[in-house]
């Protein structure tokens, strides 16, 4: 399963010290956006890029318009490769004509 960790600042002792926040840890999340062909098989087989390596992602939204098939996708923690491994993954699917990335820090 995927877990991911926040660590904060140690408590601090001095009285200016306390007044500090604690330290944001920034995290990757990574979304997906996949246009395919709207065919039954496609979703599953998107969904289990993910589940195979016990992740769920944080959002999921589909849309079918016509013939076309276009499923928006955000993780967070994962690391930059596995990433893009799942971006190749995808791109092997049948009936998937594309699938754009990106990355941002929370």
């Amino acid at each position: 399963m995927s877990s991911l960790l926040f660590d904060t600042a140690p408590a601090a002792e001095s009285g200016a010290d306390r007044d500090r926040a604690p330290l944001a840890v920034s995290f990757p999340v990574h979304a997906f956006s996949v246009h395919a062909a709207a065919e039954p098989g496609v979703m599953p087989r998107i969904l289990e890029l993910f589940a195979k390596r016990g992740l769920v992602p944080h959002k999921w939204q589909s849309a079918a318009c016509d013939s076309v098939l276009t499923i928006d996708v955000q993780i967070a923690g994962l690391e930059h490769d596995t990433a893009d491994y799942i971006a190749r993954c995808m791109r092997q699917i049948a009936g998937v004509d594309a699938v754009l990335t990106s990355e941002r820090f929370l």
